[in-house]
């Protein structure tokens, strides 16, 4: 599945690439998270209850063809705070996630645009709190979206889910043992945004 997806992908570069009336475009934003989810703590602890909330910024970069059609990469990086349950952690936080994105645009004046992103790569950083700091790490889903473009201004809306498979633990206690586990965290989201749509 994976293969054929980037499969799919390399082919769809290379057509937006060469196709009439195309080039780059590049699509810096302005975010904000609200985020819902869980962590499976090994016991004792129990199972957690998650909340993301934040700020972040990112920027999409890639082709556009006949002015509806772009392919590319999505970056964001954000500062959330993250709360628990059961460690009862309310902390900041940083966060980012990479992966490539297609979607379609109806041209001006409609300017409705639609696209999915597939998650390859993301990690969640809280902050110390209660003797504990971990990283949730090997961050991967998907990111569905969409937005409406008035001029150089993009409003938009997206759904995201995010699964961290791999935890490090930095620090328990006064202990330091930078010891990775499979504690998962479950993550999703509500991003609204503000971008900015540059074609090249």
């Amino acid at each position: 599945m994976k293969k054929f997806i980037l499969v799919s992908l390399v082919s769809l570069f290379s057509f937006a690439a060469h196709a009439d009336k195309g080039g780059f475009f590049f699509e810096p934003m302005a975010t904000y998270e609200r985020g819902t989810g869980d962590v499976n703590f090994p016991a004792p602890v129990n199972n957690s209850d998650s909340k993301v909330r934040g700020f972040g910024v990112g920027a999409r970069v890639g082709f556009h063809a006949w002015e509806t059609v772009f392919i590319g990469a999505d970056g964001r990086y954000s500062w959330p705070t993250f709360k628990d349950s059961s460690l009862h952690q309310d902390v900041d936080a940083t966060s980012w996630n990479v992966g490539p994105v297609v979607g379609i645009q109806m041209p001006f004046p409609i300017g409705l645009r639609l696209w999915g992103s597939w998650i390859l790569a993301g990690e969640l950083d809280p902050k110390t709190s209660q003797n504990v700091d971990e990283k949730f790490k090997s961050g991967s889903g998907y990111r569905l979206g969409a937005g409406f473009k008035l001029f150089m201004i993009s409003l938009n809306a997206e759904y995201q889910h995010i699964v961290y498979d791999k935890t490090t633990l930095q620090q328990v206690g006064v202990f330091t043992p930078n010891y990775t586990t499979n504690t998962e965290l479950t993550n999703n989201s509500l991003i609204l945004s503000v971008s900015f749509p540059i074609a090249m």
